[in-house]
């Protein structure tokens, strides 16, 4: 599990002509600072906690202590792209439930957050002070040497690394070309340990194949589930065409065939009502339209288009969605088939009186929120469709996330990334 584009990089002979030994002083530097900020709050929580444990104020401290590889690990994952391009996927899993509740007890159950804590002890004991070593003697130390002539040139003569008295400016630049030497010399032992350093974490921080695997039995089941879905759809849309519109459409031709045979007062009661078939016709196909996507959301956007559905929804369901530009398509649609769904399985199945759909932006991240004050107890594995819409949210790369505790309410989450487009107004 190497950190493979700064191990490529290392039996290169031009190593010190391309960007990779900054790059490691870069992450090796930031190790050190990171090191430093995470061991005095570590000891500045630990500390407080243990003062304030015998008030019981302390102890949530102190078990925040085990949960604080945690943010450590999400950094360092985004830290470890200085010299490693290949991003780091994230190990946890979302809850299924909204809640600190729900949260706390997933990442307590996971293995990635122990190693997470291992990894952090590691960073604070080890890790950041030899780097900080490193550093010292592999960059600050020639540096020093290398500003030597400048050094001198601003206060006389200078004691170099506190052994090396500089009186001339012959020795100034014979310090200058020394440290030039040593720092290029340097270079190659700091980008070994940067890239071990980065080897390390992602050992540590990277998912395991158990992990994977999971995900990966999950997408399978998310996409069967999908693809039945997307079935179900179709059928759907063939029988309604088939017995409403296409009906329609049989009575039309078979009432104009029979204007064609009559004369008179009869042939215009015939077109007469061959123009009422024509219509009925129009108004199925057109409602069928808006079933698989409403020219609304198209026309005007994600507001809309949810105050329409609230319109249509046989329970009142007050709408409050406000976003300060259009949102890319997918995740318009998405977000409309959640609120549509959310609004149909309000009415089937919460006995509720009344509904409440809200929308935000919040940052790039579309929050929705669809709620009502029915007997609750949704739950995904029931077959009320839950199942459905969050897998249509994981394929925008968003979650879904449920409240629903029985006689009282249900609170449906969805949360969209949704970075700008080309179109957005």
């Amino acid at each position: 599990m190497r950190s493979s584009a700064v191990w490529r990089a290392l039996p290169r002979g031009d190593l010190l002509l391309t960007s990779w030994p900054w790059r490691s002083l870069a992450y090796l530097i930031t190790g050190v600072l990171l090191g430093e900020v995470v061991l005095l709050t570590f000891l500045a929580t630990l500390f407080t906690g243990a003062i304030l444990a015998t008030v019981l104020v302390g102890i949530p401290l102190l078990l925040a202590l085990a949960l604080g590889g945690i943010p450590v690990a999400a950094l360092e994952r985004r830290r470890l792209m200085i010299i490693d391009p290949e991003p780091v996927e994230n190990p946890h899993r979302r809850p299924e439930r909204p809640g600190a509740r729900e949260w706390l007890l997933l990442r307590v159950r996971e293995q990635a957050t122990w190693r997470e804590l291992a990894y952090l002890v590691l960073l604070v004991v080890l890790l950041w002070p030899v780097e900080l070593l490193a550093v010292v003697f592999g960059l600050g130390a020639p540096m020093s040497m290398i500003l030597t002539p400048v050094l001198r040139a601003q206060t006389g003569d200078v004691r170099v690394l506190k052994f090396w008295l500089v009186t001339s400016d012959a020795e100034a630049f014979a310090a200058l070309a020394v440290g030039a030497v040593w720092l290029a010399l340097a270079l190659y032992p700091l980008t070994l340990l940067a890239a071990a350093h980065g080897t390390l974490a992602r050992a540590f921080l990277a998912p395991r194949e158990s992990e994977t695997g999971q995900r990966l039995a999950e997408i399978t089941r998310s996409r069967t589930r999908l693809v039945e879905a997307f079935e179900a759809e179709r059928r759907r849309i063939e029988r309604d065409l088939h017995d409403g519109a296409q009906q329609r459409l049989v009575a039309l031709t078979m009432t104009l065939g029979m204007a064609k045979l009559t004369e008179g007062a009869e042939t215009a009661e015939l077109v007469g009502r061959a123009h009422e078939q024509a219509k009925l016709a129009l108004a199925e196909i057109r409602d069928l339209i808006r079933g698989i996507h409403p020219q609304i959301l198209t026309d005007r956007g994600l507001p809309a288009a949810v105050a329409d559905l609230a319109d249509r929804s046989p329970i009142p369901a007050e709408v409050s969605v406000a976003l300060p530009r259009r949102l890319p398509e997918a995740v318009e649609y998405v977000a409309y088939f959640v609120v549509s769904e959310a609004l149909a399985n309000v009415a089937k199945h919460s006995g509720a009186t009344r509904a409440a759909v809200t929308g935000r932006l919040d940052g790039d991240l579309l929050v929705m929120e669809i709620s009502d004050d029915g007997v609750g107890g949704a739950d995904p594995s029931t077959g009320t469709g839950l199942a459905g819409l969050a897998d249509r949210v994981s394929v925008v790369n968003g979650k879904l996330m449920i409240s629903s505790p029985v006689g009282r309410f249900t609170l449906l989450r969805v949360e969209i990334p949704c970075a700008p487009t080309d179109h957005s107004k």
